[in-house]
């Protein structure tokens, strides 16, 4: 009876196991480099890691990403762009010159949403595609902002 019950608990665990390191997750993204997509103060989101498997990341999705300068911490970032694409990087202030950068094959180009408080590609470069985690599908809390998260984020919002 006990070594029954041991068996039903080990199968859940690994079901859960599963489903949270392949399928989606739940998170938390805290601090200002998604204002006004995410708060400082720390949201609630699911994360699905299908996509990200598959190849089928585009550009403006919000993703979940190893930090390449500290693998030990995770980022959540947007993608502007892929390996092959040029993309100009957003400028921290009016007046700065931004140049175009080409993105080496196999990387990707992660900006916050609040460029003015955000480090990202524009700092430490385009980022493996290896690093992304999964792909931020909705914001469920908090409540009253509950929403699903798309690819739609225009920087005027800021």
């Amino acid at each position: 009876m006990i070594i029954d019950y041991g068996f039903k608990l080990i199968k859940f665990g690994s079901l859960v196991y599963v489903v949270k390191s392949y399928v989606f997750d739940v998170t938390m993204c805290i601090g200002p480099s998604m204002l006004p997509t995410f708060n400082c103060a720390g949201d609630i989101v699911v994360v699905e890691h299908i996509t990200p498997r598959f190849g089928t990341l585009k550009v403006g999705h919000v993703v979940l990403a190893n930090s390449p300068t500290n693998p030990k911490k995770t980022i959540c970032k947007r993608i502007k762009g892929f390996g092959g694409d040029v993309v100009k990087p957003s400028k921290l202030y009016p007046s700065q010159h931004v140049a175009e950068k080409r993105i080496p094959k196999g990387r990707v180009w992660l900006e916050g949403d609040n460029p003015s408080n955000s480090t990202d590609s524009r700092n430490y470069g385009p980022v493996p595609e290896a690093l992304i985690k999964g792909r931020v599908l909705f914001k469920i809390w908090p409540l009253h902002e509950m929403r699903y998260i798309g690819r739609d984020f225009t920087p005027s919002r800021i």
